[in-house]
């Protein structure tokens, strides 16, 4: 049985962030190198990607708590989000990353996503996982749980997609994508 935890007061690890000077695309704009590491804002003892959506870092300052606790149900080194939506009041999607570059490029870096579960009650739902290569398949948690699904991962989930899923009774709420990273 899987258990969030909802805390009030969490430590988080910080990441320290450094950029590195991008280097020029093809098409002249600037595109990070490999192993450059993602730039970060903190909100309330998170970090975030500074390229997150406005959505993304309203959730993460409504509730510091629970972002946190889905980043330690994604695991130690987690410590970053990258995206956040909420989803009515049936739940909210978390992506994290560690910001290791796991290829060649600078948007091959690890995701991992949790969809939470903000109902109280338990509700078939799930999350899946697509990372930005087409041969690598997709990973996913599906069932019915009252607490959250996931966490999945992807090795080079940066400019992925991650679907979310609730069914409440017979009716689909949730039934979304939504782009991890802030992707070219």
């Amino acid at each position: 049985m899987k258990t969030a935890v909802r805390a009030g007061s969490i430590c988080a690890a910080v990441l320290a962030v450094t950029m590195t000077a991008p280097a020029a695309s093809a098409a002249g704009q600037a595109e990070p190198k490999a192993g450059a590491s993602i730039a970060t804002v903190d909100i309330k003892g998170v970090e975030v990607d500074k390229q997150a959506t406005s959505e993304t870092k309203q959730i993460i300052a409504a509730d510091a708590g629970v972002a946190a606790a889905a980043a330690n149900v994604c695991g130690s080194g987690y410590t970053v989000s990258v995206r956040a939506v909420r989803y009515s009041t049936y739940g909210t999607t978390y992506t994290w990353t560690n910001g290791k570059t796991t290829g060649d490029s600078y948007y091959d870096k690890p995701i991992c996503a949790v969809f939470f579960n903000d109902t109280g009650a338990a509700h078939s739902m799930g999350i899946r996982l697509k990372d930005n290569y087409t041969s690598t398949p997709d990973t996913e948690d599906f069932g019915t749980y009252s607490s959250y699904a996931g966490p999945v991962y992807q090795n080079k989930g940066y400019c992925g997609q991650a679907y979310s899923y609730m069914k409440v009774g017979s009716q689909v709420v949730v039934d979304n994508y939504l782009t991890v990273g802030a992707c070219n």
